[in-house]
């Protein structure tokens, strides 16, 4: 009987002091969780911006290389590689913020009536982070990096 007792009277002495344990572990480790999920979606949202502009340079060579080397198709190539249609992009409605025709570099190998290859590439486009994780941790800034995909294709009609 002295034995249940004594188990009784540690046990509640023990529930005392461990009160409150669970909060305090939630408190250490809460922030660096948050942090983590929010590296997780910063980078999620950089690979996605990387993508979709490698997407673009696609669909531009895709419809350069299949079509008339001539400024208006290369125009058009822009268009739809920006908004998804060949005619000019209404504002706003671009795929990605910030990105206009100004970003392509659009080159050709061969002579310049029939190419042999289209180069398109993404230059000067900045990928503006949703969070700038950079300054919790006191480093360099993290607002301006660069996304700058190339695709060359061969020019396959119009030989």
């Amino acid at each position: 009987m002295l034995k249940r007792q004594l188990t009784t009277r540690f046990g509640r002495q023990r529930q005392a002091m461990e009160r409150g344990a669970q909060l305090v572990e939630l408190a250490i480790v809460l922030p660096i969780f948050l942090l983590l999920i929010a590296a997780i979606a910063e980078f999620g949202s950089y690979f996605y911006t990387y993508i979709t502009l490698t997407k673009a340079t696609r669909v531009a060579a895709r419809h350069i290389s299949s079509h008339p080397y001539t400024d208006d198709e290369v125009n058009k190539a822009k268009n739809l590689a920006i908004c998804g249609t060949t005619t000019a992009c209404v504002s706003g409605s671009a795929v990605l913020k910030n990105f206009s025709t100004s970003n392509f570099q659009i080159s050709h190998t061969g002579n310049g009536v029939i190419p042999t290859t289209i180069t398109v590439q993404i230059t000067g486009y900045n990928y503006t982070p949703v969070f700038d994780l950079s300054k919790l941790a006191g480093g360099a800034t993290w607002a301006n990096v660069g996304a700058n995909p190339k695709t060359t294709m061969r020019y396959l009609v119009w030989r």
